[in-house]
């Protein structure tokens, strides 16, 4: 990792809050996959709309009706797209045989909070509805994200509750879960290890103002109540800023009775799980994931 962390540093690329958002989204794009392995082949790999929203599903297999991952990029709710996560959702559709459902939900600061909740919300119930119209089984769904698409995993989790929608798993990788970006992890990892506290308050800054910053949609740790969401497999990395408030998510729904599979990537830094060229870890906690689904899809839903 550490190596790694030099090779970007001689690389000498812009930092996310020295740039615009569209050209921050370019240069994501332009490295996004860089340190992936080559997109897996998969017998499914399609391009649909999903609540108004384009989105594309991968899928093991052309049998169905599959059990399906509805997947949320990460990217600080102001870059990343399909194509930067393509890679990662080929790797957990393969590994766990299922489909996965990615969404291209609207970023801002074009689309500020709550936007992106409201397409999370909205992908999560048309699959629920209408999934089986898509070869998949409404009956077998989770949802899941990295980073701020983690937050939106963790946010869908809690609606699906409201709602009285089963979900079998909330896959949540190394995701931001706290109003305030406080903790002694962000004090401890501010700088230099890829994801820097100056970059987070530029990502927040473009996505939601300071007094909505409570809200539990956006700081999930903010919720009254977890109990009764959708069972947790939480990935995280040790040397991540939001690695404290993984951990306290994990405690927070483990106290309300949700039962919670924990790991942490140690000597990892946040976004890991998209270094597989780079990094062997990065394959075994993608294959943590498709094992968390596969167990969590052949019991009944919450």
């Amino acid at each position: 990792m550490q190596a790694l962390l030099e090779r970007i540093a001689r690389a000498k690329r812009r930092p996310w809050h020295a740039m615009t958002p569209a050209d921050a989204r370019a240069a994501y794009l332009a490295a996004a996959e860089v340190l992936e392995p080559p997109r897996a082949p998969l017998p499914r790999v399609e391009d649909l709309t999903l609540a108004g929203r384009p989105a594309r599903m991968y899928a093991a297999s052309t049998a169905g009706p599959l059990p399906t991952l509805l997947y949320l990029h990460g990217g600080g709710f102001v870059i990343g797209s399909l194509e930067t996560h393509d890679s990662l959702c080929r790797q957990l559709a393969r590994r766990s045989g299922g489909a996965v459902v990615a969404l291209d939900y609207r970023l801002a600061p074009e689309h500020p909070f709550p936007a992106a909740v409201d397409d999370t919300w909205a992908a999560l119930a048309e699959l629920a509805a209408r999934g089986d119209r898509l070869g998949l089984d409404p009956t077998r769904l989770a949802i899941g994200g990295d980073s701020a698409g983690g937050t939106l995993a963790a946010v869908g989790a809690i609606h699906a509750r409201d709602q009285g929608l089963p979900l079998a798993l909330q896959l949540l990788i190394t995701p931001g879960t706290t109003a305030n970006a406080d903790t002694a992890s962000h004090r401890l990892y501010a700088q230099g290890v890829l994801l820097d506290a100056a970059d987070i308050a530029w990502f927040f800054d473009h996505y939601v103002p300071h007094h909505h910053r409570r809200d539990w949609r956006f700081a999930p740790l903010e919720a009254a109540d977890l109990e009764g969401v959708a069972p947790a497999c939480l990935l995280l990395a040790e040397c991540d800023p939001l690695v404290d408030e993984g951990l306290a998510y994990g405690d927070r729904l483990r106290a309300a009775g949700v039962p919670v599979q924990l790991e942490i990537g140690h000597g990892l830094t946040h976004d890991f799980i998209k270094m597989g060229r780079a990094l062997k870890e990065a394959a075994a906690f993608q294959q943590l994931a498709a094992d968390a689904l596969k167990k969590a899809w052949q019991h009944e839903p919450h």
